[in-house]
């Protein structure tokens, strides 16, 4: 059992000990409420540059399965109350000690997470270091900031995901896309072909897809200014669905601003409320900014988080394009809202049926 510390950058300094990789590291410390979904997490590419910490008490008791990871590991640490050494699970693979040293990712058990997250919750998110020694530097932890998240996570070649029987060709455009986003489009016969985020809207046109999806991913949106700049070229030439990080660009492309929030959502009970009727959904979020829904231009706000009354969604009809700030491909978590994929293949399927009347 060797000592670690979670050191604020406040000066707060909380004792545990060290699992996972052996390493010292710094990042913006945030924490997500989800009761289950761990490998989801630490596989959620959104969470880039972060040091992740779970609310809910033990984590690693079913260990780690790689047919449930969303992505690459981006975590910059990770932070638990308790961590269960002996997982038992007929799926598991390795457990998660094991798995965060292959990452070199440092872990850090026996934190008083409930504290931390009350500081967090006043305070709103800070920047914090896992190390050793608790004399961490403080002004090289203040000065952290995530940069350039998405250029770190998007895949670096063009993959093509086949559907059998195939109804429509969709373009995934990956700023850090989980791998449900594909699952839920090929199960509803999509053939989803994913490009770089570097991709110009010249070459995804050209490639003729009957819909672009803009996928979720890190950091501050407002960052990627050649994305943003692509997505309004494909505004109205092709049917668009965006989630999280997608559903930011897409607004900021239309002429909205974002913000960055206190301490963000993060879990999978976060309840949305739709502005046209009376229905509440629960839903998986993982972000920390938001649209701000008074900025939103050509489009009319379609969701509101039931908590804060932020902007969750935005419809832009004579565009055929919407977005979500939330998860609609949830996994775990709930799976309230995955009605929204079988809303862009009636969209996909509109947009076919007017071309051939054309």
């Amino acid at each position: 059992m060797k000592q670690a510390y979670l050191v604020l950058e406040n000066g707060q300094v909380f004792e545990g000990f060290a699992f996972g990789a052996e390493s010292a590291s710094v990042g913006e410390l945030v924490f997500t409420t989800g009761m289950n979904g761990y490998i989801e997490t630490l596989t959620d590419e959104s969470y880039y540059g972060q040091i992740v910490m779970q609310t809910f008490p033990m984590i690693g008791n079913y260990g780690m399965i790689a047919a449930d990871r969303e992505g690459k590991c981006a975590v910059k640490g990770y932070v638990v109350r308790e961590w269960c050494e002996h997982p038992s699970n007929f799926r598991c693979e390795e457990t998660l000690d094991a798995f965060l040293k292959r990452q070199g990712i440092p872990g850090i058990y026996g934190v008083d997470t409930r504290a931390v997250t009350k500081i967090i919750r006043e305070h709103g998110v800070m920047n914090a270091a896992i190390c050793y020694a608790p004399t961490a530097d403080l002004e090289a932890v203040k000065a952290y900031a995530v940069t350039g998240a998405v250029a770190a996570v998007t895949t670096g070649k063009t993959r093509v995901f086949k559907a059998e029987p195939e109804k429509f060709r969709v373009t995934l455009i990956d700023y850090g896309a989980k791998a449900n986003i594909i699952r839920e489009l090929v199960r509803r016969g999509c053939t989803v072909t994913v490009v770089p985020a570097a991709t110009s809207a010249e070459e995804i046109l050209a490639a003729a897809p009957d819909g672009v999806m803009l996928s979720n991913g890190p950091g501050d949106p407002a960052e990627n200014r050649f994305e943003i700049e692509q997505i309004a070229k494909l505004c109205g030439k092709v049917p668009l669905f965006g989630i999280c990080l997608g559903h930011q660009l897409l607004a900021i492309a239309m002429g909205a601003k974002t913000e960055k929030l206190k301490y963000g959502h993060r879990g999978v009970n976060q309840p949305v409320k739709e502005t046209d009727g009376d229905r509440t959904y629960i839903t998986s979020q993982n972000h920390g900014y938001a649209v701000v829904s008074d900025t939103v231009q050509k489009g009319r706000v379609s969701f509101v988080n039931a908590n804060d009354s932020t902007c969750e969604g935005v419809d832009y009809p004579g565009l055929r394009a919407f977005s979500v700030q939330f998860h609609p491909e949830a996994c775990s978590g709930p799976h309230d809202t995955s009605f929204l994929f079988d809303r862009f293949i009636n969209q996909m399927e509109e947009s076919a049926c007017r071309l051939t009347n054309e």
